[in-house]
Protein backbone atom coordinates (compact mmCIF):
# COMPACT_ATOMS: atom_id res chain seq x y z
CA UNK A 1 0.00 0.00 0.00
CA UNK A 2 2.97 2.34 0.93
CA UNK A 3 4.90 1.59 -2.24
CA UNK A 4 1.42 2.08 -4.09
CA UNK A 5 1.07 5.47 -2.54
CA UNK A 6 4.84 6.81 -3.34
CA UNK A 7 4.21 5.86 -6.89
CA UNK A 8 0.94 7.59 -7.04
CA UNK A 9 2.76 10.76 -5.64
CA UNK A 10 5.55 10.70 -7.84
CA UNK A 11 2.86 10.49 -11.02
CA UNK A 12 1.04 13.49 -9.42
CA UNK A 13 3.92 15.72 -9.38
CA UNK A 14 4.80 14.38 -12.75
CA UNK A 15 1.82 15.26 -13.97
CA UNK A 16 0.94 18.61 -12.09
CA UNK A 17 4.72 19.95 -13.13
CA UNK A 18 4.66 21.04 -16.55
CA UNK A 19 7.76 23.11 -16.19
CA UNK A 20 6.39 24.69 -13.33
CA UNK A 21 8.94 23.27 -10.63
CA UNK A 22 8.35 22.63 -7.84
CA UNK A 23 8.13 25.64 -5.69
CA UNK A 24 6.92 25.71 -1.70
CA UNK A 25 6.18 28.38 0.67
CA UNK A 26 8.68 27.94 3.05
CA UNK A 27 11.82 27.41 0.94
CA UNK A 28 14.06 29.78 2.59
CA UNK A 29 12.79 28.61 6.21
CA UNK A 30 16.54 27.20 7.37
CA UNK A 31 18.89 29.30 4.33
CA UNK A 32 17.61 32.41 5.09
CA UNK A 33 13.94 32.75 7.25
CA UNK A 34 13.83 36.35 7.76
CA UNK A 35 13.70 36.84 3.88
CA UNK A 36 9.95 37.98 3.53
CA UNK A 37 10.10 40.13 6.15
CA UNK A 38 13.57 42.21 4.55
CA UNK A 39 11.95 42.58 1.21
CA UNK A 40 8.50 43.78 2.50
CA UNK A 41 10.44 46.56 4.87
CA UNK A 42 12.52 46.98 1.23
CA UNK A 43 9.85 47.60 -0.62
CA UNK A 44 7.75 49.57 2.05
CA UNK A 45 10.97 52.11 1.80
CA UNK A 46 11.29 52.62 -1.64
CA UNK A 47 6.90 52.68 -1.37
CA UNK A 48 7.61 55.87 0.91
CA UNK A 49 9.60 57.22 -1.65
CA UNK A 50 7.08 57.25 -4.51
CA UNK A 51 4.04 55.59 -5.89
CA UNK A 52 5.10 54.52 -8.37
CA UNK A 53 6.67 51.57 -6.88
CA UNK A 54 3.38 49.72 -6.70
CA UNK A 55 2.26 49.47 -10.44
CA UNK A 56 5.79 49.60 -11.66
CA UNK A 57 6.99 46.52 -9.26
CA UNK A 58 3.31 44.72 -10.06
CA UNK A 59 3.80 45.34 -14.49
CA UNK A 60 7.50 44.02 -13.90
CA UNK A 61 6.53 40.75 -12.28
CA UNK A 62 3.90 40.26 -14.91
CA UNK A 63 6.16 40.98 -18.03
CA UNK A 64 8.44 38.86 -16.16
CA UNK A 65 6.63 35.72 -16.00
CA UNK A 66 5.24 36.15 -19.88
CA UNK A 67 8.35 35.65 -21.41
CA UNK A 68 10.73 33.26 -20.19
CA UNK A 69 8.84 32.41 -17.29
CA UNK A 70 9.22 34.04 -13.52
CA UNK A 71 13.18 33.71 -13.93
CA UNK A 72 13.81 37.85 -13.64
CA UNK A 73 15.07 37.66 -16.99
CA UNK A 74 13.55 41.83 -17.78
CA UNK A 75 15.89 42.73 -14.66
CA UNK A 76 19.01 41.92 -16.65
CA UNK A 77 21.07 44.59 -18.34
CA UNK A 78 22.85 44.31 -21.63
CA UNK A 79 25.26 46.09 -23.18
CA UNK A 80 24.63 45.98 -26.57
CA UNK A 81 21.06 46.95 -25.69
CA UNK A 82 18.94 43.50 -26.48
CA UNK A 83 18.09 42.34 -23.62
CA UNK A 84 14.20 41.72 -22.84
CA UNK A 85 13.95 44.97 -20.93
CA UNK A 86 14.73 46.67 -24.26
CA UNK A 87 12.17 45.06 -26.50
CA UNK A 88 9.78 47.82 -27.29
CA UNK A 89 6.83 46.24 -25.41
CA UNK A 90 9.14 46.56 -22.40
CA UNK A 91 10.49 50.36 -22.71
CA UNK A 92 7.96 51.47 -20.83
CA UNK A 93 8.55 49.51 -17.43
CA UNK A 94 8.85 51.76 -14.87
CA UNK A 95 12.76 52.01 -13.38
CA UNK A 96 11.36 52.13 -10.08
CA UNK A 97 10.31 48.63 -10.19
CA UNK A 98 13.98 47.63 -11.47
CA UNK A 99 15.06 49.13 -8.27
CA UNK A 100 12.58 48.33 -5.79
CA UNK A 101 14.00 44.42 -6.79
CA UNK A 102 17.59 45.87 -6.47
CA UNK A 103 17.03 47.62 -3.59
CA UNK A 104 15.17 44.20 -1.81
CA UNK A 105 18.44 42.26 -3.20
CA UNK A 106 21.10 44.31 -1.80
CA UNK A 107 18.66 43.69 1.47
CA UNK A 108 18.82 40.10 1.86
CA UNK A 109 22.14 39.37 0.41
CA UNK A 110 23.30 41.85 3.85
CA UNK A 111 21.75 38.57 5.85
CA UNK A 112 21.74 35.81 3.63
CA UNK A 113 24.42 36.28 0.34
CA UNK A 114 24.05 34.41 -2.51
CA UNK A 115 21.05 32.28 -1.21
CA UNK A 116 18.15 34.51 -2.49
CA UNK A 117 16.97 34.55 -6.12
CA UNK A 118 16.14 37.58 -7.64
CA UNK A 119 13.53 36.20 -9.20
CA UNK A 120 11.75 35.09 -5.81
CA UNK A 121 12.21 38.66 -4.60
CA UNK A 122 10.07 39.90 -7.44
CA UNK A 123 7.62 37.51 -6.56
CA UNK A 124 7.68 38.86 -3.18
CA UNK A 125 7.91 42.27 -4.00
CA UNK A 126 4.51 42.07 -6.65
CA UNK A 127 2.91 40.58 -3.33
CA UNK A 128 4.02 43.15 -1.29
CA UNK A 129 3.35 45.79 -3.45
CA UNK A 130 -0.67 44.89 -4.04
CA UNK A 131 -0.87 44.63 -0.24
CA UNK A 132 0.54 48.29 0.45
CA UNK A 133 -1.81 49.70 -1.88
CA UNK A 134 -5.25 47.94 -0.06
CA UNK A 135 -5.04 44.51 -1.88
CA UNK A 136 -5.59 41.29 -0.73
CA UNK A 137 -2.08 39.48 0.86
CA UNK A 138 -1.10 35.69 0.30
CA UNK A 139 1.30 33.03 0.76
CA UNK A 140 3.78 33.05 -1.86
CA UNK A 141 5.59 29.92 -3.48
CA UNK A 142 9.31 30.21 -3.24
CA UNK A 143 12.23 28.38 -4.80
CA UNK A 144 12.84 29.81 -8.36
CA UNK A 145 16.05 30.27 -9.85
CA UNK A 146 17.33 33.19 -11.92
CA UNK A 147 17.13 32.41 -16.19
CA UNK A 148 20.44 32.25 -17.82
CA UNK A 149 18.89 33.43 -20.98
CA UNK A 150 17.64 37.60 -21.48
CA UNK A 151 16.80 38.41 -25.36
CA UNK A 152 14.96 41.39 -26.74
CA UNK A 153 13.99 39.24 -29.27
CA UNK A 154 11.60 36.80 -27.48
CA UNK A 155 9.41 39.49 -25.98
CA UNK A 156 7.35 39.61 -29.24
CA UNK A 157 3.55 38.15 -29.55
CA UNK A 158 4.49 36.81 -25.85
CA UNK A 159 2.23 40.06 -24.15
CA UNK A 160 -1.37 41.30 -23.89
CA UNK A 161 -1.82 44.10 -26.54
CA UNK A 162 -4.19 46.89 -25.70
CA UNK A 163 -6.71 46.13 -28.92
CA UNK A 164 -6.51 42.40 -28.36
CA UNK A 165 -10.23 40.15 -28.11
CA UNK A 166 -11.63 38.22 -25.67
CA UNK A 167 -9.95 35.50 -27.72
CA UNK A 168 -6.63 36.80 -27.73
CA UNK A 169 -6.78 37.10 -24.41
CA UNK A 170 -7.68 33.68 -23.33
CA UNK A 171 -5.31 31.87 -25.55
CA UNK A 172 -2.32 33.69 -24.67
CA UNK A 173 -3.19 32.90 -21.03
CA UNK A 174 -4.05 29.67 -21.50
CA UNK A 175 -0.07 29.28 -22.88
CA UNK A 176 0.29 29.80 -19.42
CA UNK A 177 -2.08 27.42 -18.06
CA UNK A 178 -4.06 30.56 -16.49
CA UNK A 179 -7.82 30.33 -16.89
CA UNK A 180 -10.04 33.42 -18.38
CA UNK A 181 -11.52 33.92 -14.38
CA UNK A 182 -7.33 34.03 -13.81
CA UNK A 183 -7.11 36.47 -16.56
CA UNK A 184 -9.93 38.81 -15.68
CA UNK A 185 -8.82 38.87 -12.70
CA UNK A 186 -5.16 39.67 -12.91
CA UNK A 187 -6.47 42.29 -15.57
CA UNK A 188 -8.07 43.96 -12.28
CA UNK A 189 -4.12 45.21 -11.76
CA UNK A 190 -5.41 48.01 -14.02
CA UNK A 191 -7.11 49.42 -11.13
CA UNK A 192 -3.38 50.86 -10.57
CA UNK A 193 -0.79 52.55 -12.69
CA UNK A 194 -1.01 54.49 -15.61
CA UNK A 195 -0.48 54.37 -19.81
CA UNK A 196 0.89 56.70 -22.70
CA UNK A 197 -1.45 57.89 -24.42
CA UNK A 198 -0.52 56.08 -27.53
CA UNK A 199 -1.47 52.87 -26.41
CA UNK A 200 -5.13 54.04 -26.61
CA UNK A 201 -5.59 57.02 -29.23
CA UNK A 202 -6.82 54.48 -32.05
CA UNK A 203 -10.11 54.42 -29.63
CA UNK A 204 -10.69 58.42 -29.43
CA UNK A 205 -9.67 59.76 -32.87
CA UNK A 206 -9.15 56.39 -35.62
CA UNK A 207 -11.58 53.72 -34.24
CA UNK A 208 -13.60 53.11 -37.34
CA UNK A 209 -14.52 55.07 -40.67
CA UNK A 210 -18.57 55.48 -39.66
CA UNK A 211 -16.82 56.82 -35.35
CA UNK A 212 -13.86 57.99 -34.74
CA UNK A 213 -14.56 57.50 -31.23
CA UNK A 214 -15.21 53.94 -29.85
CA UNK A 215 -18.81 53.75 -29.23
CA UNK A 216 -18.14 51.37 -26.47
CA UNK A 217 -16.42 54.62 -24.65
CA UNK A 218 -18.41 56.43 -21.81
CA UNK A 219 -19.04 59.81 -23.94
CA UNK A 220 -18.08 61.84 -20.90
CA UNK A 221 -14.71 59.32 -20.61
CA UNK A 222 -13.90 59.47 -23.71
CA UNK A 223 -14.13 63.32 -23.73
CA UNK A 224 -11.75 63.80 -20.59
CA UNK A 225 -9.30 61.33 -22.42
CA UNK A 226 -9.39 63.39 -25.46
CA UNK A 227 -8.53 66.57 -23.05
CA UNK A 228 -5.65 64.78 -21.47
CA UNK A 229 -4.06 63.22 -24.81
CA UNK A 230 -5.12 65.81 -27.77
CA UNK A 231 -3.75 64.53 -31.02
CA UNK A 232 -0.36 66.09 -31.15
CA UNK A 233 0.15 65.79 -27.52
CA UNK A 234 3.63 64.93 -25.93
CA UNK A 235 4.74 61.11 -26.36
CA UNK A 236 5.78 60.97 -22.51
CA UNK A 237 2.43 62.28 -21.21
CA UNK A 238 0.73 59.17 -19.17
CA UNK A 239 -2.46 58.92 -17.52
CA UNK A 240 -4.59 56.53 -14.93
CA UNK A 241 -5.64 53.67 -15.90
CA UNK A 242 -8.54 53.87 -13.25
CA UNK A 243 -9.52 57.13 -13.08
CA UNK A 244 -11.83 56.88 -10.28
CA UNK A 245 -9.05 55.31 -7.51
CA UNK A 246 -5.91 55.00 -9.02
CA UNK A 247 -4.01 54.75 -6.44
CA UNK A 248 -5.94 51.66 -4.43
CA UNK A 249 -6.07 48.40 -5.10
CA UNK A 250 -10.18 48.03 -5.37
CA UNK A 251 -12.76 46.32 -7.64
CA UNK A 252 -13.02 49.93 -8.95
CA UNK A 253 -11.83 48.86 -12.32
CA UNK A 254 -14.42 46.75 -12.78
CA UNK A 255 -16.98 49.08 -11.79
CA UNK A 256 -15.25 51.03 -14.47
CA UNK A 257 -15.92 48.75 -16.81
CA UNK A 258 -19.74 48.34 -16.44
CA UNK A 259 -19.65 52.46 -16.97
CA UNK A 260 -18.05 52.29 -20.07
CA UNK A 261 -14.87 53.54 -18.35
CA UNK A 262 -12.15 50.72 -19.78
CA UNK A 263 -9.03 52.54 -21.02
CA UNK A 264 -8.00 49.73 -23.42
CA UNK A 265 -10.13 47.68 -25.89
CA UNK A 266 -8.80 44.52 -23.70
CA UNK A 267 -9.87 45.82 -20.88
CA UNK A 268 -13.58 47.15 -22.29
CA UNK A 269 -13.88 43.89 -24.05
CA UNK A 270 -14.18 42.02 -20.55
CA UNK A 271 -17.20 43.46 -20.01
CA UNK A 272 -18.60 43.54 -23.50
CA UNK A 273 -18.30 40.29 -24.21
CA UNK A 274 -20.81 37.85 -23.03
CA UNK A 275 -18.59 35.13 -22.41
CA UNK A 276 -16.66 36.74 -19.75
CA UNK A 277 -19.14 39.93 -18.76
CA UNK A 278 -20.37 37.84 -15.85
CA UNK A 279 -17.20 37.48 -14.09
CA UNK A 280 -17.12 41.16 -14.58
CA UNK A 281 -20.36 41.98 -13.09
CA UNK A 282 -19.60 39.14 -9.77
CA UNK A 283 -16.20 41.52 -9.58
CA UNK A 284 -17.80 44.81 -9.54
CA UNK A 285 -20.31 43.97 -6.80
CA UNK A 286 -18.16 41.87 -5.05
CA UNK A 287 -14.35 42.99 -3.50
CA UNK A 288 -14.15 39.59 -1.66
CA UNK A 289 -14.99 37.46 -5.23
CA UNK A 290 -12.34 40.02 -7.15
CA UNK A 291 -9.53 39.75 -3.98
CA UNK A 292 -9.67 35.81 -3.95
CA UNK A 293 -9.50 34.79 -7.29
CA UNK A 294 -6.69 37.49 -7.90
CA UNK A 295 -4.47 35.76 -4.78
CA UNK A 296 -5.22 32.77 -6.80
CA UNK A 297 -4.33 34.14 -10.27
CA UNK A 298 -1.48 35.63 -8.83
CA UNK A 299 -0.20 32.28 -7.72
CA UNK A 300 -0.65 30.62 -10.60
CA UNK A 301 0.82 33.65 -12.57
CA UNK A 302 4.02 32.88 -9.80
CA UNK A 303 4.51 29.39 -11.43
CA UNK A 304 4.71 29.83 -14.95
CA UNK A 305 8.14 28.57 -16.93
CA UNK A 306 9.89 28.53 -13.31
CA UNK A 307 13.56 27.41 -13.14
CA UNK A 308 14.44 25.16 -10.29
CA UNK A 309 18.03 22.95 -9.42
CA UNK A 310 20.16 22.89 -11.94
CA UNK A 311 18.20 25.24 -14.36
CA UNK A 312 19.37 28.35 -13.03
CA UNK A 313 21.65 30.13 -10.91
CA UNK A 314 21.07 32.34 -7.63
CA UNK A 315 22.19 36.16 -9.36
CA UNK A 316 24.27 38.27 -6.99
CA UNK A 317 23.65 41.54 -9.26
CA UNK A 318 20.20 41.06 -10.50
CA UNK A 319 20.70 42.96 -13.57
CA UNK A 320 23.69 40.14 -14.72
CA UNK A 321 23.41 36.74 -15.83
CA UNK A 322 25.56 34.63 -13.67
CA UNK A 323 26.78 37.64 -11.70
Amino acid sequence: MERGYIVLLVVLIIATGRGEGQLVENFYSSSCPNVEGIVRQAVSTKFSQTFTTIPATLRLFFHDCFVTGCDASTMVSSPNGDAEKDAPDNLSLAGDGFDTVVKAKQAVDAVCPKVVSCADILALAARDVVVLAGGPSFNVELGRRDGMVSKASLVKGNLPEPEFSLSQLNAMFAKHNLSQIDMIALSGAHTLGFSHCNRFAKRLYSFSSSSPVDPSLNAEYAQQLMSACPKDVDPSIAIDMDPETPRTFDNVYYQNLVSGKGLFTSDEVLFSDPASQPTVSDFAQSSGDFSGAFATAMRKLGRVGVKTGSQGSIRTDCTVIGS
